[in-house]
């Protein structure tokens, strides 16, 4: 049910986060190494990204497969930035189709992308208890878009990214919902991810090719073969900044040992893209 990955550090062309790796997420649309549930990732396809000196992210997306969108080998290649988030989708049945529906969704400062499923969809959705005006912020009628807006409104009443994501997953379960929760958000500045029913790792290191900076990435599975890549327990949430990445149980409270929320990127700067 949907790859997805999001990208921290010095400014790189998209093409050598998404296209470029021997398995990387272009490559996970059709052939995915470590998915649980589902095969084929061909229901739409998304990215977004950072210019420098512009907190908005821009996004590019489509309902289409993402091979078949003769246009992307040329604008990945020639779009650079520093903080990137991007997604394949598998569509659940019943969900909602098309560009609208397909990851990564936007408002403020942020990029959010889900990689599961509300059981029980669309009738689980009276599990949330959201706001009205919830509810009408949501980009498309599934429910990832109803999990981002739920996730939304933490973060615009001052949760952390991690703990707003984490809460997310708490009231949807104590109200007697389940399914997979696999989130990932940025705002550019840091990372926040869970993994919760399908698989999540991260690589955390000095980006060589890239001046030496440190560059950290977190995808539903790695791009490569390399032994840098870390997996994330399940019913772990995870915050990072380049060189910095913290891990705890969803259930766990904050700790002061855990990345804190406001650290600033080190080492790093948005690049406009070209």
């Amino acid at each position: 049910m949907c790859r997805h990955l999001a990208y921290l550090g010095p400014a790189r062309a998209l093409r050598s986060l998404l296209i470029d790796p021997p398995h990387g997420l272009y490559r996970q649309s059709w052939a995915p190494r470590r998915q649980r549930h589902g095969t084929v990732n061909a229901d739409g396809f998304g990215f977004g990204w950072y210019a420098d000196g512009d907190p908005v992210p821009a996004r590019y997306r489509r309902g289409t497969p993402i091979w078949g969108d003769a246009s992307l080998p040329g604008i990945a290649r020639v779009t650079r930035s520093g903080a990137v988030l991007a997604a394949v989708r598998s569509a659940t049945p019943g969900m909602a189709l098309g560009e609208a529906a397909a990851a990564p969704f936007a408002a403020d400062t942020w990029l959010f992308s889900h990689n599961g499923v509300l059981d029980g969809w669309p009738g689980s959705a009276a599990l949330a208890s959201a706001p009205a005006g919830v509810l009408a912020s949501m980009e498309a009628m599934s429910d990832s878009a109803l999990l981002w807006a739920l996730a939304l409104d933490r973060l615009r009443a001052g949760a952390a990214p991690s703990a707003a994501l984490a809460a997310t997953i708490a009231a949807i379960e104590s109200a007697g919902g389940t399914g997979r929760f696999n989130f990932l958000l940025t705002d550019g500045v840091t990372i926040a991810a869970t993994a919760c029913g399908d698989t999540l790792w991260y690589r955390d290191r000095p980006a060589e090719a890239l001046g030496g900076d440190m560059a950290v990435v977190v995808a539903s599975e790695p791009s490569d073969d390399d032994p840098g890549w870390i997996e994330v327990p399940d019913r772990h949430v995870l915050s990072a900044v380049p060189g910095r990445v913290g891990v705890r149980p969803l259930t766990a409270p904050v700790s002061p040992l855990i990345l804190p929320q406001t650290a600033p990127l080190p080492n790093a700067e948005r690049t406009p893209t070209r």
